[in-house]
């Protein structure tokens, strides 16, 4: 069976399907529906307080008795200068002037919040933790493990997957350069760049050096798409753009007709809008800021700056300031129920294998 295997044994999971954490874009419905047809539903927490993490786990909850997981951002080190949020400041007031808003004011408390969420996520029974962004300490791997938590991390090179092996990850998540939203990566390249390596390059170089399951991420959007990963090694697959344009993500209705309306050549990997490298749609705010690319503040700190900017301008319809995140495969996004995708999804599996049978 394409779904009986490793991976869908350790998450107690039906099919090899993980809804990716898309934070600031999933809904307890979305999360509770992709678990309830079989999936793995995701929160994205990684910009959630304690509170809001403990409310939408408790909505899940109420929703589904499936396993589902919490998508987390590993806390960086943050090096930046006043003068580069004063400059940054100055380059962002149009913006600012123009939608009524006020400067920010920087707070980073990433550590804390995450130090939290693990707490929570331990205290709830969680059964499944995402990483982004690097790896958590061996403390924390510890405390999770000792509560019987699975944990995924998240690579975009083989060397960042073998260190999450290393590390005491259950799971490696292999984040080829097609996904959308933001870079998973947190070893620099000899280059110093970010690693931008094919999902089909990246997955069996990854399979070929670690021992424990692979899932494939990016450009993925159908059973294609899912069975050419399980044909390159990978034992499952993780689709965000496919979910981010459903009835019940929690993408704003702007962001999701932009993804349904773009083609293959419109996405660019920036940095402008959080300071830390995603894949999302080219707009005149991405042209402007393009500019300052190599003295932008680092994430959190660009994304605190521009975060205000970015919700106005998407609830006003301002297409051209905010961010809108897609993969590469935006020809292939739906419009559909999480129920109906995910039906289809496993119809046009089974179909592709009856044909080559």
């Amino acid at each position: 069976m394409w779904y009986d295997n490793q991976f869908t044994e350790a998450l107690n999971i039906q099919y090899p399907i993980i809804q990716a954490g898309m934070a600031g874009s999933t809904t307890p419905e979305l999360v509770a529906s992709v678990s309830n047809k079989g999936g793995l539903g995701c929160i994205g927490a990684g910009y959630f307080t304690t509170e809001k993490l403990e409310q939408e786990i408790e909505q899940v909850r109420s929703l589904t008795t499936q396993p589902f997981g919490v998508n987390l951002f590993v806390p960086g080190q943050h090096t930046y200068t006043n003068e580069q949020v004063e400059r940054m400041n100055a380059w962002l007031k149009p913006y600012r002037k123009a939608l009524n808003l006020e400067e920010p004011v920087i707070n980073i408390s990433e550590a804390q919040q995450f130090n939290q969420a693990i707490h929570m996520i331990i205290k709830k029974k969680i059964p499944v933790c995402c990483f982004t962004f690097g790896i958590p300490s061996q403390d924390i791997i510890k405390q999770l493990k000792d509560a019987q938590v699975t944990l995924i991390g998240t690579a975009t090179s083989v060397d960042e997957a073998i260190e999450n092996e290393q590390a005491g990850m259950d799971i490696v998540v292999a984040q080829g350069s097609e996904a959308g939203g933001h870079r998973g990566s947190f070893l620099p390249s000899k280059q110093q760049s970010t690693p931008l390596i094919g999902t089909m390059s990246l997955i069996p170089q990854i399979v070929d050096q670690v021992t424990i399951p692979v899932v494939a991420a990016g450009g993925i959007m159908d059973g294609r798409g899912v069975l050419a990963s399980q044909v390159l090694g990978a034992q499952g697959v993780q689709m965000g753009t496919a979910f981010l344009t459903t009835v019940e993500s929690g993408a704003n209705d702007l962001v999701k007709q932009a993804v349904l309306h773009s083609k293959e050549t419109d996405t660019v990997v920036t940095d402008v809008f959080s300071g830390k490298f995603a894949r999302g749609i080219h707009n005149e705010f991405v042209e402007k800021l393009s500019q300052y690319v190599g003295v932008l503040p680092p994430y959190p700190v660009q994304n605190q700056l521009t975060n205000a900017i970015r919700k106005t301008a998407a609830s006003n319809g301002k297409r051209e300031w905010t961010h809108m995140w897609s993969g590469q495969s935006p020809r292939l996004a739906t419009a559909q129920h999480v129920d109906q995708f995910m039906d289809n999804l496993v119809e046009q599996i089974e179909a592709l294998l009856k044909a080559v049978q």
